[in-house]
């Protein structure tokens, strides 16, 4: 088999491989495919974070770095909720971590890794033709990370941008307990939303981001300039160049968008991640979800079945995001006073499993029914016209 793209998703895949291997349910003599892994990149860097909800124990357990069991979400106006996320936690992972866990797995797979950029892939019935770096492989699977083009095109296309500082201040200035998951009382854009978001290492170290919904990318100056302001506003005279230092940095955007992404590119080729479909539209969420694709096509390659990714979110979901992402982008909803209602409306593991595509239609619900009733519906029956206008596949394959 071969893996395109060593990033989240598909070092995901090789760590669910090797972790399933070990699973008290496969049968010993079971062996694991041969795997090459195609990627220009060989990641080790802390390049990025990944942030998702789990129920106690991750599927990459071994490099998660904090976890915490309450988080707080702060409003336009400063006042800040706590939120106790039941039989939930609020999982943290850095890329340096990751990475590191899916290097080992690799080497004890026997992965063969390919510095180099893949230039074309053939489907075939039996096996799917690699070209990359003037050589050629074939694989009997291929799994794509690759950015590609949707199945069916958007009809709402936001982006979720962001810029962080790994900042260390001279003083004990966090609570190492609570990370501040959305705070809008950030300034907020003319058009979008804009909230601080903080992951705690310890009192002195942590994550602070400034993060945007909205169609259009910032300059960087801008993202620093805003961050710099918000270590001003919420730490006072603590958050003054010469009270901290930045050690790192991590920048990203991430498509918050109705588009639907197909699973398969034929009878051999298969997409994963964000190309398969993996990113929550309305949260820009995908860590997660990439676990519960990764292992189910591990288990199903392992017991020689077919290892066709399973729909990473349901119709439900994407029917829901569609309309949230509607509201936000018309301007029938203020997403600063939108997310802190939802909140203040529903229980937070409810809200959580939402915003992370695992809960039940009716927990749903009951999250939604705390959003504006008059926006979401003109919000609901204008994504009505445009499927009526432009239907689309009823579900990604």
């Amino acid at each position: 088999m071969a893996i395109i793209g060593a990033g989240g998703a598909g070092l995901s895949l090789v760590a669910a491989l090797d972790r399933q291997l070990n699973a008290a349910d496969v049968p010993r003599d079971v062996r694991p495919p041969s795997i090459v892994l195609i990627d220009p990149v060989h990641r080790r860097a802390n390049d990025r974070t990944w942030c998702f909800w789990d129920g106690g124990v991750s599927p990459v357990e071994p490099a998660v770095h904090r976890a915490w069991h309450q988080v707080a979400v702060v409003d336009r106006r400063g006042a800040e909720r706590r939120l106790s996320l039941g039989d939930l936690r609020y999982v943290m992972v850095r890329g340096a971590d990751f990475y590191a866990l899916a290097d080992d797995a690799a080497a004890r797979l026997g992965a063969v890794r390919m510095p180099v950029a893949v230039d074309e892939v053939v489907d075939g019935a039996e096996w799917a033709t690699i070209r990359a770096g003037g050589e050629e492989v074939r694989a009997r699977w291929v799994f794509d990370s690759r950015p590609v083009e949707p199945a069916r095109l958007a009809r709402t296309a936001l982006l979720q941008h962001f810029r962080g500082w790994r900042v260390r201040f001279n003083h004990r200035a966090l609570d190492p307990d609570l990370p501040i998951l959305m705070d809008f009382s950030v300034p907020q854009p003319d058009r979008g939303t804009a909230f601080g978001y903080v992951l705690p290492s310890d009192a002195f170290t942590g994550l602070v981001e400034y993060t945007v919904f909205s169609r259009d990318g910032l300059p960087r100056r801008a993202y620093d300039d805003a961050i710099a302001a918000y270590l001003v506003d919420r730490w006072g005279s603590g958050g003054v160049p010469g009270t901290y230092t930045v050690e790192d940095t991590e920048q990203g955007a991430i498509p918050m968008t109705d588009a639907v992404y197909a699973r398969s590119a034929g009878r051999r080729v298969h997409r994963i991640g964000s190309s398969g479909g993996a990113t929550r539209p309305s949260t820009g969420y995908a860590f997660a979800a990439m676990q519960r694709q990764a292992g189910s096509i591990a288990r199903d390659l392992l017991a020689g079945r077919r290892p066709v990714p399973p729909v990473p979110h349901r119709g439900w979901h994407r029917w829901a995001d569609a309309v949230l992402l509607r509201a936000l982008d018309q301007g029938y909803v203020e997403g600063a006073d939108l997310f802190p209602a939802l909140f203040a409306g529903a229980r937070a593991d409810r809200v959580l499993r939402f915003m992370d595509g695992t809960g039940g239609m009716w927990s749903d619900l009951s999250v939604m029914s705390a959003a504006p009733v008059g926006a979401m519906t003109r919000a609901a029956l204008g994504d009505l016209g445009g499927r009526l206008r432009r239907p689309g596949p009823p579900n990604p394959s």
